[in-house]
């Protein structure tokens, strides 16, 4: 029998979460998840803790990561479930990545600056459990602090999204690389959140074609950080390009923004579930 509450993408410290990966997997614990992944932003260093965390809990917990894509001069994430953290593949993949995050971060601070915002950078670093991985998210909250706007989402939409003045267009990881690095250590690569994407429903038949081609083989059909009302559209490209599907929360902490822990829809009816392929871990 297969997990009841499967929940396989949340977010830590280790990466742009508000939550050290202990406390991430205490809670999910607490709300019932029985199935946990744990993928960091282009970060695996939270995995070895949440997994003592979770033997502790009694939930099973499959290691995984979200690695950042660029693809057809939009950003994706692609998440990789039942990593092993000691590729040597998927490390050098991940550095690599991580690599152009601090250029970014003092370009998004210099524009912001230009428009009368100062000191951003010093401010969201307050808010980074990995000096290797200041995000939009950590300028977002710090903005929100001093009272730019009254929430993230507002911080975004008009700062920080494509075309807005802290905007800083960057060249992520190629969609075959980051499949690459997630299958040589092992893991299965899943398109995450394809909702929040702003690409055309042709695009979105060209990213399932070639991103199954390439050895990609689920996707996130049920997220929390996509309407419930798109669920039946990712449900039928799962059927169509014969790919697994995946449920996720895609949890942050941030109170009141996402679907907590272990709280999404189930998924439809008529799909196979990728923790069919993760059975290892429960």
């Amino acid at each position: 029998m297969g997990p009841r509450n499967p929940d396989l993408h949340a977010h830590s410290t280790c990466s742009d979460g508000l939550l050290s990966p202990a406390e991430v997997v205490e809670r999910a614990a607490r709300n019932g998840v029985d199935l946990l992944a744990l993928t960091d932003h282009d970060e695996i260093k939270g995995l070895a803790e949440a997994a003592a965390a979770s033997q502790a809990a009694g939930i099973g917990f499959v290691p995984g990561v979200e690695v950042s894509v660029t693809w057809q001069g939009e950003t994706l994430h692609i998440v990789g479930l039942g990593v092993d953290a000691g590729s040597d593949a998927l490390k050098a993949g991940l550095a690599k990545v991580r690599s152009g995050r601090d250029a970014r971060a003092q370009k998004m601070s210099d524009a912001l600056a230009d428009i009368g915002i100062h000191g951003v950078l010093d401010g969201a670093l307050k808010y980074v459990g990995n000096p290797a991985l200041v995000s939009r998210s950590h300028f977002a909250r710090y903005l929100v602090e001093i009272g730019i706007a009254p929430h993230t989402d507002a911080v975004f939409k008009h700062y920080l999204a494509k075309g807005k003045p802290g905007y800083i267009e960057t060249q992520w990881a190629h969609l075959a690389e980051a499949i690459e690095w997630i299958r040589a250590s092992g893991g299965l690569p899943v398109v995450a959140h394809p909702g929040r994407y702003k690409i055309s429903d042709a695009q979105y038949d060209t990213l399932f074609s070639s991103f199954r081609d390439l050895g990609g083989v689920g996707v996130e059909v049920v997220s929390g950080s996509q309407s419930p009302s798109k669920t039946g559209k990712f449900a039928r490209y799962a059927r169509r390009y014969g790919l697994l599907a995946s449920r996720a929360s895609d949890f942050h902490g941030d109170a009141g923004k996402r679907v907590d822990l272990g709280g999404c829809e189930p998924l439809p009816d008529g799909l196979t579930p990728i923790w069919s392929r993760l059975t290892d871990y429960y």
